[in-house]
This record gives C-alpha cells, sequence and structure tokens, in this order.
C-alpha cells in the first residue's frame, strides 16, 4: 500500500519528534510511539478493547477495596457494641447476684411487712396405703 500522503505525513512527523526530541515530554513519546512504527493506529485500535477490560478490571479492583473497607469499619462497629453490651450484662449479673442474697431479701421483705420464719420448716410424711 503505498500512499503517498502516508510517507509525507510521516516523514513530517518523525522530522518534528526528532526537532523536539530534546525538550521531551509525554506528548511527543506518544507521537514517537505512533509514527516510528512500533505502535500503529491500527496496533492502538486493536488494543482498545484490551485496555477497556484492563480499565474495568481497574474500577472492580477499587470497588472491591470500598466495600472490604466497609465491612472493616462494620466490624468494629459491632465490636465495640458487644464489648459495650458485655459490661452492661456483667454490670446487670453483678446487681442481681447482690440483690438475690439472703440478707437482701430479708430487707425488702421486711419493707413489705413480710417476716422471716425463725423456726425451719416440718417435714411432712405421708403413708401410702395399698
Amino acid at each position: 500500500m503505498s500512499n503517498g500522503f502516508k510517507l509525507k505525513d510521516d516523514e513530517e512527523i518523525s522530522k518534528r519528534v526528532k526537532a523536539k526530541k530534546q525538550a521531551g515530554g509525554f506528548k511527543i513519546f506518544v507521537l514517537a510511539l505512533l509514527a516510528g512504527g512500533t505502535v500503529s493506529k491500527e496496533a492502538a485500535s486493536l488494543m482498545l478493547p484490551f485496555v477497556v477490560f484492563i480499565a474495568f478490571l481497574g474500577m472492580v479492583y477499587i470497588g472491591n477495596r470500598h466495600f472490604a473497607e466497609k465491612n472493616i469499619r462494620e466490624i468494629d462497629r459491632l465490636g465495640k457494641e458487644i464489648k459495650e453490651l458485655s459490661w452492661d450484662y456483667k454490670t446487670l449479673k453483678a446487681d442481681l447476684m447482690l440483690k438475690s442474697t439472703q440478707t437482701e431479701i430479708a430487707r425488702r421483705a421486711d419493707t413489705l411487712g413480710l417476716k422471716e420464719p425463725v423456726e425451719p420448716p416440718k417435714k411432712l410424711l405421708v403413708e401410702v396405703i395399698e
């Protein structure tokens, strides 16, 4: 395929690249790749689906990272809540143990007008007749 315009354009671009090579820069690098024959425009267009796929994988990676960080924050919050509930449980258990002692029960029974029995309970025996 001999295209006179393409040859002139390629020669002109290569002359510009050589002239600006001293200045450097990303734009010159891309022009050198496309014009120098290392990567042609056709090859770049063929690589486009792969580049889109890599971009998609990057977005999935970023989304997964955000999801994982959100889960870690939720786990930390639930851990703190568990500690707080554990402290509440221990406090309530200690209060219940204090309130269920015999002296506390006797003191509360006196406020209601009930009296603690002085003599021990009597055992009843029942005879079975056959």
